[in-house]
């Protein structure tokens, strides 16, 4: 209970913020959205004197000439989705209208509207599923505003009349019904409110009493979202999610800024400061997140972490997204409109290398910030009720030599039958058994569990954190789960649990490499390196592999499977202690000694 009223105390005073007028200081010029003109010639000069920028640019350039002879979007739903659409658009809109902007080459513009017509011309936005509306209200509010002085005046007619009847209206309906979005704490609430203002901004000298209203709407709105931030920057819906939300988010606040000189301190928003920390802490060696809930394990490139960088002068939020474009990744265009060449890694800015986010109660444990080959371990509490969560509380994943060696999976077919409703955890990638955790009888978590991570140690030597899981299983009547870190060579996992009744407790961990069991020792290589895992107790406990394979239309998880720790009885009190210990294969284990401190 509370807290339910931190979060609403915190929603009311970044809503209280909002003026009776937003639109009192619109910009009357356009563009007026997220990038000035005056911002054109400092990108152009830090394109000349900045490889990577410079890189950046070139690859664009690149992708605008291939879409040159790429055939428009279509109005195609997947499932009940027009999202793929509606992203495909924004993306492309974007690329050719900085680009054009930047370099004045005409066959962009006139591809853009090309894009933009055929989007208009479609019979709606599918507003049943209002995430495409607003980010096909995006797309045409940077079309319109960014593309706004090479327009004709027929153009500006048509893509502004269907930002008004595609995007507005449709939206106007969905606030006065109070969708469900309006007042949720996730990432719709952002996409959808930062997608609509922009189109409100967008068009707003021509529609002002339907501008007004929809912008204060918005404003009314996002506290919301943005109170889960609150108090340090974590993302309850894992880091697909945050990206997700966080950069309409950004957007949002890039362009009120722009088009009315004031965000109406909405960026104030507690913990919005430090979220790019949380997205730093994910991230683990490996390139691959910690990606529980809904997320994909690949670490994309998320460019509000410049802009973050920018408002917060925090040069390591730059400095992630220079190292992964740097190592090849493809550039989206606001990397290079929100460019930030000055950035310091972690390690100058001397963050430590272990961290808990107590509101989403996870936790990231590492070696080092500076070495590829680092070990990692990402643990996690928090609420199986969360949206898009899985039944995942106490999971882990763990990194070594450039190595996921203990996995998620991550999500399955959005479109399986009751993904999102009654048949959610009937799915194998939902459920507790695909997930490095323990099994209690057979049985998955109870959907609406909550955990904590209490105790926790942080030492050069040896580092843990704990996390109590005594209310999710319903057989157990006390459940610790510990986990910790040894000289940055070597991962410890300890379960403490006890039941009234015998149970069946199965430890397990998922695996794509190659495995090789002897007993109470099992050696998992791969790319050059081995972990070394070791059952410390219970005494006549073994490891053993189970499959992880899932029925059609489920996903098959090709090359995965799970390590397992099989106890020899059912029992009533247990305490399974297993190390991991890294090294490169065909060199010694390193001799460490297991630290399970009371």
């Amino acid at each position: 209970m509370t807290r339910v009223i931190a979060v609403f105390l915190a929603a009311a005073a970044l809503a209280a913020g909002a003026p009776e007028d937003p639109l009192k200081t619109l910009r009357a010029e356009h563009p007026r959205l997220i990038l000035l003109d005056r911002d054109l010639d400092p990108i152009r000069l830090v394109i000349q004197q900045n490889p990577l920028a410079r890189k950046i640019h070139a690859d664009l350039t690149k992708e605008a000439e291939k879409l040159l002879t790429t055939p428009t979007v279509e109005y195609r739903l997947v499932g009940p989705r027009l999202l793929a659409e509606s992203r495909t658009c924004l993306e492309r809109v974007y690329t050719l209208a900085l680009l054009y902007r930047l370099d004045g080459r005409k066959p962009f513009l006139d591809r853009a509207v090309q894009e933009l017509r055929a989007a208009a011309d479609f019979k709606d936005w599918n507003p049943s599923h209002f995430l495409d509306t607003a980010e096909m209200t995006h797309a045409f509010a940077i079309g319109y505003d960014w593309l706004y002085p090479a327009l004709t005046a027929d153009q500006r007619g048509w893509i502004r009349a269907a930002i008004v009847e595609k995007g507005l209206v449709p939206a106007l309906a969905a606030y006065q019904s109070q969708a469900p979005w309006v007042t949720a704490r996730n990432n719709w609430n952002e996409v959808s409110n930062g997608g609509i203002a922009l189109g409100a901004l967008a068009v707003a000298e021509d529609e002002p009493d339907k501008c007004r209203t929809l912008l204060q709407d918005a404003l009314d709105s996002i506290p919301h979202a943005l109170a889960a931030y609150t108090p340090d920057g974590g993302w309850a819906e894992g880091p697909s999610y945050w990206h997700y939300g966080t950069s309409y988010a950004v957007a949002f606040f890039a362009a009120l800024n722009t088009a009315l000189g004031t965000d109406f301190g909405l960026s104030n928003a507690r913990g919005f400061d430090r979220t790019g920390r949380f997205r730093i802490y994910f991230s683990g060696p490996s390139g691959k997140s910690f990606n529980f809930a809904d997320a994909h394990e690949h670490t994309d490139l998320a460019p509000e972490m410049f802009w973050l960088s920018q408002r917060f002068a925090e040069p390591a939020f730059a400095w992630q997204e220079q190292q992964l474009l740097q190592a090849g990744a493809t550039p989206e265009p606001m990397d290079l409109a929100w460019f930030q060449p000055e950035a310091r890694s972690p390690k100058q800015e001397n963050w430590p290398l272990e961290a808990i986010f107590h509101d989403v109660q996870v936790a990231f444990l590492r070696s080092s910030w500076d070495d590829p080959n680092a070990l990692f371990v990402a643990i996690k509490g928090g609420d199986n009720k969360v949206n898009h969560g899985h039944l995942d509380l106490g999971e882990f994943v763990l990194d070594g030599g450039g190595v996921r060696w203990a996995m998620d999976l991550g999500p399955d077919d959005y479109n399986l039958p009751g993904y999102f409703g009654r048949q959610r955890f009937t799915y194998f990638r939902m459920r507790t058994e695909a997930h490095n955790t323990v099994m209690i009888d057979g049985e998955s978590q109870d959907p609406r569990a909550e955990a904590v991570i209490g105790a926790h140690q942080f030492s050069p030597d040896f580092s843990w954190v704990e996390v109590d899981l005594s209310r999710v299983y319903h057989q157990l009547k006390s459940y610790r789960r510990r986990i910790g870190m040894v000289q940055g060579q070597q991962v410890c996992v300890e379960d403490m649990l006890a039941s009234e009744q015998p149970v069946e407790a199965l430890w397990g961990m998922l695996t794509d490499a190659d495995v090789v069991l002897s007993g109470q020792t099992a050696e998992l290589q791969k790319n050059g390196w081995t972990l070394s895992a070791e059952i410390l107790s219970p005494r006549h406990a073994v490891f053993d592999l189970a499959p992880a394979t899932a029925p059609a239309p489920q996903a098959p998880n090709p090359g995965v499977k799970k390590l397992v720790v099989r106890l020899a009885e059912r029992v009533t009190e247990t305490d399974i202690r297993v190390t991991l210990t890294l090294h490169r294969s065909g060199q010694p284990k390193p001799k460490i000694t297991p630290r399970f401190e009371p």
